[in-house]
């Protein structure tokens, strides 16, 4: 029987045949928040596809901070796991689950075979390539281009949206790490922000209030 969430998020992208061979191929994973499904310098033997939840992808400079460069959510997969998979070269990326996800693990071995027999696994490549380049780009313009007390805003937008709750749990030092910024700084906006009744602090937890 072909897995609901399987047709749900991405019926719309794989023809029947291709969905009913991932169906029977595919390794269903569940990760907890806060998990780590890919390490720095990991080999990649298998991609994933999101049915449930949201993963965030980390680049890691040469002094050891961390980027966040994207998120992933249901009907995703990731780019920069599809290049690491086809280069078989070790990961320059981390992945976290931001909350409880369910994932599909797609064998890469299965990857080349598709990109030949499925049109629709080619072009649902190519449309997450393209994507996430977009999404980087954007990361990068955010932090050339946009104060920091606006990204911190967008961010905070996108935790209400992952959460589906006004009340977000998180500390100031996962917020400064993710936004390239020190818990010094988004300290001083996150009262900045509280100071104009858009959020409220509590002890490792934000409410958002008009944000």
């Amino acid at each position: 029987m072909l897995n609901s969430e399987l047709q749900q998020n991405y019926g719309s992208f794989f023809q029947p045949e291709l969905l009913k061979e991932i169906n029977e191929i595919a390794i269903q994973k569940e990760v907890k928040a806060g998990e780590e499904l890919i390490k720095y310098n990991d080999y990649i033997r298998s991609m994933p596809l999101i049915l449930k939840g949201s993963i965030k992808i980390l680049r890691e400079d040469e002094n050891g901070d961390e980027l966040l460069l994207y998120f992933l959510e249901k009907g995703d997969t990731c780019a920069m796991t599809l290049a690491c998979c086809l280069g078989d070269k070790k990961s320059e990326i981390k992945a976290i689950a931001e909350i409880d996800s369910t994932l599909l693990m797609i064998p890469i071995q299965k990857m080349e075979e598709w990109s030949s027999k499925y049109k629709s696994w080619r072009n649902f490549v190519f449309d997450s390539y393209h994507h996430r380049l977009m999404e980087v780009l954007q990361s990068i313009d955010n932090i050339a281009f946009s104060k920091l007390d606006s990204r911190l805003i967008k961010y905070l937008e996108h935790k209400k949206e992952v959460f589906n709750s006004n009340y977000i749990e998180i500390t100031h030092q996962d917020i400064a790490r993710d936004l390239n910024s020190s818990r010094v700084v988004i300290s001083r906006l996150l009262k900045k922000l509280e100071n104009q009744k858009k959020i409220e602090l509590y002890r490792n937890a934000i409410k958002l209030i008009a944000v």
